[in-house]
């Protein structure tokens, strides 16, 4: 008798050294991505729903199998690890604006901060928080930023598309000059 489904992908994504493609697991499985995507979103609903100390982590056409963000103070305790340094104002500043943003250039952060960004950036990538996604096109081809499977964990967010939508309160909205430096 065959596993059921839900529990072969559990099984792979568990002893999976990072986060794979649906690709792989329906060559692994002998069965379609689509089945495999449906099977993904169902396990996730379970994980979810029924308070389980695990979740399916979803980035750049990835999936991982990765403990609950709720877990995190049980896990580190049990692991002996030191929680993770805090950020500073100005690196969850310039995380936020990559966030919402990506992929972005650091002159588009700098613009948007205000200041120079060179040194945050830096953190943020030697944190594993941000990446290197591409250039853009234009004089120099300035580097794209865009954030990493890292940053969800940190955060707990199953995927990108949980973020919480950005909006600026109207009083902002008023006073945002249209001077056509940004894209939005």
């Amino acid at each position: 008798m065959m596993p059921e489904l839900r529990a072969r992908l559990e099984a792979l994504l568990f002893v999976a050294p990072g986060a794979v493609t649906s690709a792989q697991l329906a060559q692994a499985l002998d069965l379609s991505p689509q089945e495999i995507d449906a099977a993904l979103n169902s396990l996730q609903q379970e994980y979810e729903r029924a308070s389980r100390g695990l979740r399916l982590q979803f980035h750049n056409g990835r999936v991982q199998l990765t403990s609950a963000p709720e877990m995190a103070a049980f896990v580190e305790k049990f692991l002996g690890l030191e929680t993770m340094a805090h950020l500073s104002r100005a690196a969850l500043e310039a995380l936020t604006i990559v966030a919402y943003r990506q992929p972005i250039t650091r002159p588009a952060v700098d613009a948007i901060r205000g200041v120079n960004s060179d040194g945050v950036l830096k953190s943020l990538l030697s944190r594993g928080l941000i990446q290197e996604v591409g250039r853009a096109e234009g004089p120099g081809r300035p580097i794209l930023y865009g954030t990493t499977a890292e940053f969800l964990q940190h955060f707990g967010l199953p995927s990108i598309d949980a973020l919480p939508p950005y909006e600026l309160p109207s009083e902002e909205l008023d006073k945002q000059p249209n001077n056509g430096l940004l894209k939005d």
